[in-house]
């Protein structure tokens, strides 16, 4: 495994390990890495010849400053995990190379996708994420990307970011990995405390407990508001039932439209995400 930290080292591994016809796939990353991660690389492994990782903390999707300061970095670990799963190329850079002289964030379009859920309540994240993924794609120029579904706000953004600028990677969405007790693997989950870890997969079980419930779009919604808050570990922030293509809100089921559960739960200063395909 093959390390870069800057733009023109990288660019020159690649060239010297591509040959002719070769595809590269590539996994984005602020690091902190979990088996969520490694599933993603193992799965550019067999689809691509060679498998380009990035660890990058990127600041301009941090709306919190402390947040951004409290996220975690475990640079060495990450390194041994990725060659534990043969990862061709890491690349690491600095804040600098990837913002020179403080660069200026890129204006995107993204429309109704970043108006709702984590667009309104973390304001300008998502021209954050565009900035970088954009950086990214133009710098390693990917034939496939690969993101979890965890994150599914942003995975519908990338799809929206590289058809606008048709860039060249195809983008793959992949499941959602779950520790043994359900809880969806996350780097913030380092920061629970062993009693908020302990009740930290409440969280799926009500989504799952959700898809059973026979109740009307608004009654369902409270349902899972009354589930959570019950738990005095936990305030939820949201629980949006959304068309799983254009994350408009759902009013009323149609057998038709594919719906989805998205839940945003506090757990003292850190933020879980999950989500639930309802088919109801």
């Amino acid at each position: 495994m093959k390390l870069a930290n800057s733009i023109k080292e990288l660019h020159h591994i690649i060239k010297a390990v591509r040959r002719e016809g070769d595809s590269i796939g590539f996994v984005p990353t602020m690091g902190a890495l979990h088996n969520g991660h490694l599933a993603l690389v193992k799965r550019s492994k067999l689809e691509n010849n060679i498998c380009v990782c990035s660890i990058f903390v990127n600041p301009t999707q941090f709306n919190n400053p402390e947040d951004l300061k409290k996220y975690p970095r475990q640079m060495e670990q990450d390194i041994r995990l990725l060659e534990s799963v043969n990862c061709d190329i890491v690349f690491i850079p600095e804040t600098e190379e990837m913002y020179p002289n403080g660069e200026p964030e890129i204006l995107f379009h993204f429309g109704e996708l970043e108006k709702v859920m984590e667009g309104a309540d973390r304001p300008g994240h998502f021209q954050g994420v565009g900035t970088i993924v954009k950086k990214l794609f133009d710098i390693v120029e990917p034939h496939r990307a690969y993101f979890g579904n965890k994150d599914y706000q942003q995975l519908l953004i990338i799809k929206s970011l590289t058809q606008q600028y048709k860039l060249s990677p195809k983008i793959i969405g992949c499941d959602i990995v779950r520790e043994n007790d359900g809880l969806a693997m996350s780097s913030r989950n380092q920061r629970l405390s062993s009693i908020q870890r302990s009740e930290a997969p409440h969280i799926y079980s009500v989504l799952k407990a959700a898809k059973q419930q026979q109740l009307d779009v608004e009654s369902l919604k409270l349902w899972v508001a009354q589930k959570i808050n019950t738990n005095s570990l936990m305030e939820l922030s949201y629980f949006e039932i959304s068309d799983a293509e254009t994350l408009k809100s759902i009013i009323k089921w149609d057998k038709n439209q594919r719906a989805m559960g998205f839940i945003v739960v506090n757990m003292g200063e850190i933020r879980l995400i999950d989500n639930i395909e309802l088919n109801i």
